[in-house]
């Protein structure tokens, strides 16, 4: 028997952890295969992206290598293209079809778990795809650091005017967690790389975050979302709300309340869209494009078939409203990984299934080095209470104990030292210095900025 998982995020990660634990016996003798295809060969979590483009935490430990953990799965690099579940078979692109030009593979599976995650949402605005950066991976998040440290080499060489002022004016859109932790943890770390420039200042900068409703980090309440833009704004970051971003071609932001911010950094945090291979499988989507999911996870109206996570309308059985479903985020989609589980263990052995409910323990979220905002079991933290309990409930939930400790061991060297302010840019072009110097030309950055 092969059980696929296809995603290697949250929940793809914590669910075959669960399979392996509970099927030792199946896998040792060979009955039973867990195939986990992914992308990239690590689980990014994603909390801790923020304080990674903030130099709080490694890259490297914010991610979690899948075969070291997995070391009883198959772990396949590559991607779902299709699915047909009726058939039983998904159709894989690997980096070996790839590298040879060969067709895509099919595998044959008896069970399904469908975790692909999602995607950013981005919006038909003018230049966003040429200028716009994103804030959903471990590459973009380093990228990001190195290009705002850049753009305050750029602002302390030039001595044009504009292109200081465009070099030092960044636009976050975004207030969910994204956008707000990003803007925070970065503006942080700038506000005190600029006392190593000799003319660069904390004021010099403009930091802008566009949000479209009426308040910002909604999941931590209204107090604490009134609180997180009053103390925003304390730190001159200039906080936009009903207000949505019309187009940032030309490297200009224009905002839809008339503003225009020449800029050389947009950040885009706008939200999440499903994963599009849940569109090339024969399984029933809803009208966002999710899964449609039982309380046991398991695909609506299909058997063999399971799903969790940000890919998945599951309902809330807990809420007082009927027809609510689960809101597609970190919290759940561990939790519900573990219900998953779970659930394909006591189907394979004919047991009665168990619905999945969650009691609601809050949410927190930091705004730069000792600043937060937090939420948990009724009561509202603030300051550096808030950022405490930040980093205590992520380290609790980054997976495996080898990573906490490194984790909380750079936090502790980074309460004793000064933060790192050295920007690694050439790390995305590794051969442009040795292919000049053999006489070809160096490869352009695609963004333009340096």
């Amino acid at each position: 028997m092969r059980i696929l998982i296809v995603g290697g995020g949250y929940v793809g990660l914590y669910t075959a952890l669960r399979l392996q634990r509970q099927l030792k016996r199946e896998l040792s003798s060979g009955d039973i295969e867990i195939v986990v295809v992914s992308p990239d060969p690590y689980m990014t979590y994603q909390p801790f992206l923020p304080e990674a483009a903030a130099g709080s935490i490694s890259p490297r430990h914010v991610v979690v290598p899948l075969r070291r953990v997995l070391n009883h799965c198959k772990v396949v690099i590559g991607e779902a293209t299709e699915i047909n579940h009726t058939k039983r078979v998904a159709t894989l692109t690997t980096l070996a079809t790839e590298e040879e030009g060969s067709h895509a593979e099919q595998l044959s599976y008896d069970e399904l778990v469908l975790a692909p995650g999602s995607i950013s949402r981005t919006l038909p605005v003018p230049g966003l795809a040429d200028f716009g950066i994103g804030f959903k991976t471990v590459e973009e998040a380093i990228g990001l650091r190195n290009h705002v440290i850049e753009q305050m080499d750029i602002a302390s060489s030039t001595r044009d005017p504009a292109i200081r002022d465009a070099a030092l004016t960044f636009v976050f859109v975004g207030g969910g967690y994204a956008g707000v932790e990003a803007l925070g943890e970065l503006e942080d770390m700038a506000r005190y790389t600029a006392r190593y420039y000799h003319n660069v200042k904390p004021e010099d900068m403009k930091w802008i975050l566009v949000e479209a409703s009426d308040r910002i980090l909604p999941e931590v309440g209204e107090e604490m979302g009134r609180y997180t833009v009053t103390e925003l704004r304390r730190r001159n970051i200039d906080v936009r709300l009903h207000t949505r971003l019309e187009s940032c071609a030309d490297r200009v932001a224009v905002l839809s309340d008339g503003a225009r911010f020449p800029t050389r950094t947009l950040v885009w945090t706008a939200g999440v869209k499903p994963h599009p291979i849940l569109a090339a499988t024969d399984l029933p989507l809803n009208e966002r494009g999710r899964l449609k999911c039982t309380p046991e996870l398991s695909v609506e109206g299909v058997s063999h078939a399971w799903a969790a996570g940000d890919a998945a309308a599951v309902p809330d059985i807990t809420a007082s409203e009927p027809g609510k479903e689960t809101a597609p985020n970190a919290q759940h989609a561990v939790r519900q990984a573990r219900t998953l589980g779970d659930n394909i263990v006591r189907s394979l052995r004919g047991q009665p299934l168990e619905a999945y409910a969650h009691k609601y323990v809050g949410s927190v979220a930091s705004l730069g080095l000792h600043k937060g905002v937090a939420h948990v079991y009724g009561r509202k933290l603030k300051g550096y209470p808030a950022w405490f309990m930040h980093r205590v409930y992520h380290l609790s939930r980054v997976p495996t104990f080898n990573r906490k400790a490194r984790v909380l061991a750079e936090w502790t060297l980074a309460g004793l030292f000064k933060r790192e302010i050295v920007s690694l840019g050439s790390l995305e072009h590794p051969r442009a210095e040795f292919e000049l110097a053999a006489g070809g030309k160096a490869p352009e950055d695609p963004k333009g900025s340096s």
